[in-house]
């Protein structure tokens, strides 16, 4: 074990620990396959890969870039029943009045139990494959050489928001009133981004996390909009597979929900433009490393 250099990181390794810690309490359920510990292990490793090149001695070094892929796949390989877990939770909701055949929505909802199953289990032998050690051993290295000073971290998360920042507005005023659900994915993604690192600033200065609060409630209705989106996708392809087995029945149906998750996305995304996100994600921006001084 190598100490942590003296009065270095005082502030900033406690924080790193922290979100470590989060990741692997939640490890043991998730590969037991417990839905929530899927979610927390996803959140817990991107709040990382934001959290790391803030706080790391050396952001650019090769432990701190090896770290943040396996971070990434970590979460790419518990995402791969999310979005099934969370179409199948929301699929009653998604039931037209005009729906008038309830068999063929049960058959759909079973084929949609089905696959939600399957992704469980292969995600479960994906997290069983991970290098979990080597994960472990890397983020450890890493806390153990300290962490940043307070100033140099704050203005890490300064240049992250100055950056990601520009970036965000000008994508959202590229798409404009468009309702282009891959490119709002994006914007959920950058806006998530900040997030982090607005709840990284808060918790290293004690102040209130208004900003990463302002980016939740952007984030999270984005992720509903999407929601919605990716459900009305599966619901397409499973039109089409009906129909070419000849299930003219479970194909309408399915057609019908396709249609009306559609239409809940889209009522989402005008809900989105109504709530003026670029005014509401500009005034979170400005409250992102406005403490720097307390260094």
């Amino acid at each position: 074990m190598h100490p942590a250099p003296v009065g270095t990181g005082d502030r900033v390794v406690p924080v790193v620990r922290g979100r470590i810690k989060d990741l692997f309490k939640n490890l043991p359920l998730a590969m037991a396959g417990q839905e929530e510990a899927v979610h927390q292990i996803r959140v817990a490793s991107r709040r990382l890969r934001v959290t790391l090149p803030m706080a790391a001695l050396k952001p650019k070094g090769q432990r701190v870039k090896r770290a943040v892929r396996r971070l990434k796949e970590l979460t790419r390989v518990a995402g791969a029943s999310r979005d099934l877990d969370v179409a199948l939770s929301l699929l009653p909701a998604a039931v037209p009045p005009q729906s008038a055949t309830p068999s063929a929505r049960a058959a759909l909802a079973r084929r949609l139990r089905a696959a939600r199953s399957r992704a469980r289990r292969r995600m479960v032998e994906s997290l069983l494959d991970f290098d979990i050690a080597g994960l472990r051993k890397d983020l450890g290295r890493i806390v153990e050489r300290g962490g940043e000073d307070l100033f140099t971290a704050l203005m890490r998360v300064r240049l992250m928001r100055e950056e990601e920042g520009s970036a965000l507005l000008a994508e959202l005023q590229r798409i404009g009133r468009r309702f282009d659900p891959e490119a709002l994915h994006d914007v959920r993604s950058r806006v998530r981004r900040l997030r982090y690192a607005a709840e990284f600033s808060a918790a290293l200065t004690g102040g209130p996390p208004k900003a990463a609060r302002r980016f939740k409630e952007v984030q999270e209705l984005l992720g509903e909009m999407h929601d919605a989106w990716v459900l009305a996708q599966w619901l397409g392809r499973q039109a089409e597979l009906s129909a070419k087995r000849g299930r003219e029945e479970e194909a309408a149906e399915a057609r019908r929900l396709a249609a009306s998750c559609e239409d809940l996305s889209r009522k989402l995304h005008e809900k989105f433009l109504e709530t003026n996100p670029a005014e509401i994600l500009q005034q979170a921006l400005s409250l992102v490393g406005r403490s720097l001084s307390v260094a």
